[in-house]
């Protein structure tokens, strides 16, 4: 049976509520290769896109005399990264770890081109990651990799903008942030409350928290409901506000978008915790210090909803040459406070593993931002639905990415997109549902 077949079976479970990390899968014992006889050593390779994991490696080296790690940076995903990726594996040329994002996961998965991980980190650490966040790396009872980061969906304010405008209170649902932007309008005709990023759909992680499901599985098929009526409701919300000037239609993250915030003229951004960082490096230099707040984002009911917004898991793929040496790396890497530390400043990373998202906060940019924003996070995460990628999130993620440049509508654009990814999976041999 292929991987991919053995992948509808793993949605299923997540599809009826019994996620994956609560399988009753035999208990794994840690490999001979880790008794004091027979320590893993020798050299091995680590691939990141991530910034701060040279130090990182570095860290490692200088506290594991028997265990090399020679780090090599590589693009992120959009920029070829996981194009170099599947190329180096298939050829035999691969790294001994490597980070991948969870949407992606499966495809490595399913192509054969990740070890397991069960005979390699003991039952014990792996037991310890949350059953929502393991069943995003685990599939048909088996561990592919060790989540990083679980960075939950949140809304940046400029809380000065909403003081200004009269807006006392932070938005929760769809309809107050509606009347927030209206609020924002009529104190600048020229300001927008936030902005509909074309090039960096917003769509997956409002959906998320709306409670929709995108993929499922009826009859050892796959059910693709990209289009349910929690997807549409929030895409007709995000038109609406588009419609009425209220948020600003464009490409995210690019110049425009930056000089927009720095000369006050977009005033919320929805992001995953990790932007913290990146939002001070944009507008530090409008002296923007002490004028954003982290808060939830807005729910149509106004009741808190959560999603994760990007992530990153590492794994062994199957080409490594010294994959028990890995393993110690791999373990060390997502579960040592000592590793977080070693990544230093560099981002504000919400960390998987419990206990150490303090070291997290230690090391964050925190001191710019007007609340405790490590707070909002953990109140976000505390509220995350379950979720499932599907078997090959790059064919819905790219057909997304079109149809929201090319279509009239956001609504319009849902509806294509749920046609291309039904055709796509198909053209992967996969079985779709009515």
């Amino acid at each position: 049976m292929s991987l991919r077949r053995v992948l509808v079976a793993v949605t299923a479970a997540v599809a009826t509520g019994a996620l994956l990390a609560g399988c009753s899968s035999p208990a794994a014992s840690p490999p001979a290769s880790k008794s004091a006889k027979e320590a893993p050593k020798g050299d091995i390779t680590f691939w990141s896109s991530l910034s701060g994991m040279a130090d990182v490696a570095a860290a490692f080296n200088a506290t594991h005399p028997d265990i090399k790690v020679t780090f090599e940076e590589i693009p992120q995903a959009a920029s070829g990264g996981y194009t170099k990726l599947s190329a180096a594996i298939g050829s035999g040329t691969g790294p001994d770890v490597v980070g991948i994002e969870y949407p992606s996961l499966t495809d490595f998965v399913s192509s054969g081109q990740l070890t397991p991980l069960d005979e390699l980190i003991s039952a014990k650490t792996l037991g310890k990651y949350p059953k929502n966040i393991r069943s995003l790396v685990s599939f048909a009872d088996q561990t592919y990799a060790m989540p990083y980061d679980a960075p939950p969906s949140i809304m940046w304010y400029r809380q000065d903008i909403l003081e200004a405008a009269g807006v006392n209170e932070v938005p929760k649902s769809w309809d107050e942030y509606e009347q927030a932007a209206k609020a924002v309008k009529a104190w600048n005709p020229d300001a927008y409350l936030g902005s509909f990023f074309t090039s960096e759909p917003q769509l997956a992680s409002i959906a998320w928290t709306a409670g929709a499901t995108w993929f499922a599985v009826k009859d050892d098929k796959w059910k693709v409901t990209i289009d349910d009526k929690e997807t549409m409701k929030a895409a007709d919300w995000w038109q609406k506000l588009i419609d009425e000037g209220l948020v600003k239609k464009q490409p995210g993250l690019n110049d425009e978008w930056v000089a927009d915030l720095q000369n006050d003229t977009v005033a919320s951004w929805l992001a995953g915790s990790w932007s913290a960082s990146s939002l001070k490096r944009r507008t530090e230099p409008a002296n923007q210090q002490g004028k954003w707040i982290a808060a939830l984002p807005p729910t149509e009911s106004g009741k808190p909803g959560g999603a994760l917004n990007g992530g990153t898991s590492f794994t062994i793929p199957k080409t490594s040459k010294n994959p028990e040496a890995a393993a110690v790396f791999l373990e060390w890497l997502t579960t040592t406070p000592e590793s977080v530390t070693a990544r230093g400043a560099v981002g504000t990373t919400y960390l998987a593993y419990p206990g150490l998202n303090d070291a997290a906060k230690a090391v964050a940019p925190t001191d710019y931002y007007a609340n405790d924003i490590y707070a909002v996070f953990d109140e976000a995460y505390s509220h995350l639905r379950p979720w499932a990628w599907g078997p090959s999130y790059s064919v819905t993620y790219t057909a997304m990415t079109d149809a929201v440049a090319s279509e009239p509508t956001i609504g319009d654009a849902v509806e294509k997109t749920q046609k291309a990814t039904v055709t796509g999976l198909k053209q992967l041999g996969l079985e779709i549902a009515k």
